[in-house]
């Protein structure tokens, strides 16, 4: 097979096909199999290399795919035009339970026309509902008008999870460093969801009340919820152990720390290195020298059981207090 003619160093990943022509390649080479037409007039250079994104596996490879097809759209995209919904979600790498098709959300404000295309889910828009900003180049959605665009689209515990997602405070392990900013704060998701009126108004509400700034992740916080509606105490998310001398243990995912629980959710990361997986072991071996009960729990066990997820911490939780 004949390799292909390279292309001008000056079009990068994605260009529009009038910007190729005026740079002189022919047509036939912009139907070459190393291009693809995600949509009309767009042109983009089809990655060498997917194996990274397998390997991160279905939901990861598809969240890329959504970014490229976005970074794509963008070379043709009209000034009034922005990523919202789902797409703008999806960009703010908030965590969502699957993608659920590879459309492309954009919006504009009314009186203008939603686009129209193959591969793209146009949507008009009140302009005092949706504030937009940039992120990486691209026009989107803000963090805050992102989540309140999402109540009609998730269920209950995923709404959480993505406001959780936006509002997070993250500090390095032991307390020392300096805190992540989050991408939006509660006074902002609250001003969202007063903005106007909106699809989904009545789930956003419920959720509001239900999002924390400490967790880490969609898991941490459907584990949270999931003991908080079995009539369980709310537990701490991302505590820092400590042992009697002041050392630092580790940080746990979920805890009652009065009663020296840990609830570790045990993902596919923990088994991605070597490294990683001495490192969790490490942690959760000095935990429990230390008098910490560990509460395993997988993706099965939070998706398909949640009546075991409670059952599990309660039983550490009467074995504790029957102990003490």
């Amino acid at each position: 097979m004949r390799t292909p003619r390279p292309l001008p160093p000056e079009l990068s990943t994605a260009f529009t096909f009038a910007e190729a022509r005026s740079r002189g390649v022919a047509r036939s080479r912009l139907r070459a199999t190393d291009l693809e037409h995600p949509f009309h007039g767009v042109v983009a250079r089809i990655p060498s290399s997917t194996t990274g994104e397998l390997e991160a596996g279905p939901s990861e490879a598809m969240r890329q795919k959504i970014e490229r097809l976005a970074q794509a759209y963008a070379t043709g995209m009209r000034p009034p035009q922005f990523f919202s919904h789902l797409t703008a979600a999806i960009l703010w790498r908030v965590p969502l339970p699957r993608l659920y098709d590879d459309v492309i959300d954009v919006s504009v404000h009314r009186p203008r026309r939603a686009p129209r295309g193959v591969g793209v889910r146009g949507h008009e828009l009140d302009p005092g509902l949706v504030h937009i900003t940039e992120r990486d180049g691209l026009r989107l959605s803000s963090p805050a008008s992102t989540w309140a665009s999402l109540g009609p689209l998730l269920s209950a515990y995923d709404l959480v999870a993505a406001g959780d997602a936006l509002v997070c405070i993250r500090q390095s392990s032991g307390g020392n460093g300096r805190a992540a900013k989050p991408l939006a704060t509660l006074e902002q998701l609250r001003a969202a969801i007063d903005a106007g009126q909106r699809p989904g108004v009545g789930a956003l509400r419920d959720a509001f009340g239900r999002i924390r700034t400490g967790s880490w992740s969609r898991m941490e916080t459907w584990v949270r919820l999931i003991l908080v509606d079995a009539g369980l105490p709310e537990p701490e998310l991302n505590v820092d152990a400590y042992d009697n001398a002041g050392r630092f243990l580790g940080c746990i995912d979920l805890a009652y720390p009065d009663l020296k629980i840990a609830i570790e959710y045990e993902g596919a990361h923990h088994w991605m290195s070597a490294e990683q997986f001495q490192r969790d072991l490490d942690r959760l071996n000095r935990l429990v020298e230390n008098g910490w009960r560990i509460v395993r729990l997988t993706k099965k066990h939070v998706f398909n059981e949640p009546a075991e997820v409670v059952r599990r911490v309660a039983v550490a939780r009467q074995q504790v207090n029957a102990a003490s």
